[in-house]
């Protein structure tokens, strides 16, 4: 396999921008990225798009003029504006990408995937996402519904149900969030009477990403939230509270990837920023007992192997964490603390930015915030931007190998879609 870089990445800030449309932050992400590669674009011989939401019309009411769904060509659309103003190339192909919350990583995936193939010397990976609609909650709550097969929503429901019943918690799907958060709180129950995980223990994995997020100067939620004051927040659904769930957002980000050929040419002050892809693999879930290994470790091991190191040799990660559980979750299943003793492994400190293994170093989804089509190029951007040593007062000491976990949708007990990537200095 040869070899292929990022040189160049960037993310909005992630919170909620009434006035921005999907093309105002799409244009906010490439001018970034550009800025941040010191190139001019107009090399760029193809582009995945990320997005998920808006092909949803809202609809126009009496003081909101709504906004039409952009069903198809997404990409091309939100990028054509860009084309007009001679800043993007012309003709050059743009493919559009949705996997629910996995989208902006199977982006950068396919990004990857060209310039390896040769089919191209340098690709965009760029996801917006524009999910902050006041006036319309329903609409927006609405949303998040593709994320798992909607003719087999009553089977779903059953699963749950059963799994619920086995742990002592009613099986319920609130109005006021999306369905994921109540799959998320029945796993979190399940893992609590499976393996002695507490509530504390997920209130200090919330407590951890709100304090890296005060770090954050794009953070969605900018400011620290003590485990005493995570645990006594309103409850979502039990046992995970506000503290513990991520937000609506809006944002936008991109990374710019490169060839081994065309990093050979570049300035010296951007090879010396660049950022090598050790590997990044698809997968996709299936209907499985709860007690077999995840999606996620399924792409972990392949990882791993591909980038030819262990688990050991991970200094620090972004993983996907639309809540608290998520992160105790995934850090057993990529390898990084034994199965089981996520929470204990938290809460020993180990994954704070200055611990021995840091993990959402961003803020993570709970404060960084999750404009799902954006959210997995905002996890790459953070992992460069700690291994090129500039991720200001949340740096993390001596990085060399970072890792990313971005999964998206559900299928019964795992993700529908995830990708895991690695990158180094």
């Amino acid at each position: 396999m040869d070899e292929a870089y990022v040189i160049g990445s960037y993310t909005t800030a992630f919170k909620r921008w009434p006035d921005k449309s999907v093309k105002d932050l799409t244009k906010m992400a490439y001018l970034g990225v550009l800025e941040d590669s010191g190139l001019d674009g107009m090399n760029i011989g193809s582009t995945w798009f990320s997005n998920c939401a808006w092909g949803h019309t809202i609809p126009s009411i009496e003081d909101d003029p709504g906004v039409p769904g952009q069903m198809n060509v997404r990409g091309q659309m939100a990028l054509a504006p860009l084309v007009n103003e001679k800043i993007f190339p012309k003709r050059i192909p743009i493919t559009n990408v949705e996997g629910a919350c996995a989208s902006g990583s199977l982006a950068f995936h396919g990004a990857w995937i060209d310039v390896l193939s040769g089919n191209t010397e340098i690709s965009l990976a760029i996801g917006v996402e524009k999910l902050f609609f006041p006036k319309h909650p329903v609409q927006v709550m609405g949303f998040f519904s593709g994320g798992t097969d909607v003719a087999l929503m009553p089977e779903l429901f059953e699963k749950y149900r059963k799994l619920g019943a086995e742990c002592g918690k009613e099986w319920s799907a609130g109005a006021s969030h999306t369905l994921f958060m109540d799959v998320y709180a029945t796993l979190a129950a399940w893992h609590m009477k499976k393996y002695g995980t507490t509530q504390e223990q997920l209130a200090t994995v919330a407590s951890k990403n709100h304090l890296h997020g005060s770090l954050n100067p794009l953070a969605q939620y900018q400011f620290e939230v003590p485990v005493e004051k995570v645990m006594n927040d309103y409850l979502v659904a039990w046992p995970l509270t506000r503290s513990m769930c991520a937000p609506v957002s809006d944002g936008a980000a991109a990374a710019l990837l490169c060839s081994k050929k065309v990093f050979k040419t570049l300035p010296d002050a951007v090879k010396n920023r660049a950022v090598k892809i050790r590997a990044c693999v698809r997968a996709t879930g299936y209907d499985h007992n709860i007690e077999e290994p995840s999606v996620s470790n399924w792409a972990a091991l392949r990882a791993y192997k591909m980038a030819k190191i262990g688990p050991e040799n991970i200094d620090f990660a972004e993983t996907h964490d639309a809540t608290a559980f998520a992160e105790i979750h995934q850090l057993e299943q990529l390898g990084l603390c034994p199965l089981g003793e996520g929470g204990k492994y938290s809460q020993a400190g180990v994954t704070r930015y200055d611990g021995k293994r840091p993990v959402n170093t961003s803020g993570g989804l709970e404060s960084k915030g999750h404009p799902i089509g954006a959210t997995g190029l905002s996890q790459i951007n953070e992992v460069a931007l700690q291994l090129r040593e500039e991720a200001g007062k949340r740096q993390v000491k001596n990085p060399h190998i970072g890792m990313i976990e971005n999964g998206g949708g559900v299928i019964a007990f795992e993700e529908s879609s995830c990708v895991v990537t690695i990158l180094s200095k």
